[in-house]
């Protein structure tokens, strides 16, 4: 069943945007031709925090490819779209035991990054099957270029975990075959079908079990947790104004983000924000503390680093500050949590 998805909602990273003007060499003078008919300033296109809805995302990248004037963009979009870009998702995606841990994981965390696809994923025989799927109308040269854009991102993911091209992987697409066909080889490794019923990746389960040679629990556990939040707050009311605060402080290191920031993008005053959020029942310092503290829990529970490492993740001028608030927060210091925990 097609999930329902608010075309109006603002939740998809202005980063992946950003990247498709890189890819184009866009100048700034230029920007404005990417953003037609998204209503969305150059200004605001540029801040690191903007978030885009799902139209706003796909009329840019209809917009791009009018500009590349380049069929084969999608394959080219995809290779530019590293796990680095993905953010946290990206980086548990890295940092996981195995390529089925990593799928896994993308399936579960595509909301917080893209909302317009999912994934689902179906063991048959000696087989992992995996359907992506958008859910929402697209015309078919957007199907394909989504397609492409997905199956690359794919395909990058899995060489960097498995160590080599994961060659014995089919990729079954619903698009004909295009003109530029020659070009997928430069891009996909593996067995390409066209014209298939749904888009689907046929991948051996003996590949899905190689273990990944660059897997760190510890980094594992921290990304997790974090990406477990932000798809909490997702599931929450979106249309809060604290949502959207907890959204953009998540998606930026630890404790940086700014109440004047945070009220510039959404294009209200410092006042007002306060204002709001106090009818919710909060403050901005409140949910910084919220999530600092729970980072700060997470640190200490899940990995051996210093309070000194700690605070220097958390964006603390010095680890006192960082012991001070770690008190106030619960009570002791994070040298008595850790004892305790011991304990």
């Amino acid at each position: 069943m097609m999930r329902v998805i608010d075309p109006n909602l603002a939740c998809i990273p202005s980063n992946y945007s950003r990247l498709i003007a890189r890819e184009l060499d866009l100048q700034a003078r230029d920007v404005a031709d990417l953003l037609a008919r998204t209503e969305l300033s150059v200004d605001q296109f540029l801040r690191e925090d903007t978030l885009l809805t799902p139209q706003q995302q796909l009329q840019i990248l209809q917009n791009s490819l009018r500009l590349a004037k380049d069929q084969a963009f999608g394959l080219r979009l995809g290779r530019r779209l590293t796990s680095p870009t993905h953010g946290a998702m990206g980086f548990l995606v890295n940092s996981s035991p195995d390529l089925l841990t990593a799928l896994r994981a993308f399936q579960a965390f595509l909301p917080i990054r893209m909302n317009l696809a999912r994934l689902e994923l179906v063991t048959s025989g000696n087989w992992l099957e995996v359907t992506c799927s958008f859910d929402t109308l697209v015309t078919e040269e957007l199907l394909r270029v989504l397609s492409e854009i997905a199956v690359v991102i794919f395909f990058d993911s899995a060489e960097f975990i498995v160590g080599r091209p994961v060659e014995e992987v089919v990729s079954c697409f619903v698009h004909k075959e295009p003109a530029y066909i020659d070009r997928y080889a430069d891009h996909i490794p593996g067995p390409i079908e066209f014209g298939a019923d749904v888009l689907l990746l046929k991948i051996p389960l003996n590949v899905c079990k190689v273990p990944n040679a660059s897997a760190n629990h510890e980094n594992y556990t921290m990304a997790l947790q974090q990406c477990e939040a932000m798809l909490a707050q997702l599931h929450s009311d979106q249309r809060t104004c604290k949502y959207r605060v907890q959204k953009m402080m998540l998606s930026h290191p630890p404790g940086v983000l700014s109440e004047d920031e945070a009220a510039a993008a959404l294009f209200i005053c410092k006042r007002t924000l306060a204002r709001r959020l106090k009818t919710e029942g909060t403050s901005f310092r409140q949910l910084r503390d919220d999530i600092l503290s729970q980072q700060a829990l997470g640190y200490l529970r899940d990995s051996t680093m210093s309070v000194e490492a700690m605070a220097e993740l958390l964006n603390y001028h010095d680890s006192a500050n960082f012991r001070r608030a770690f008190k106030r927060w619960f009570g002791v210091t994070p040298d008595e949590y850790r004892r305790q925990k011991i304990v």
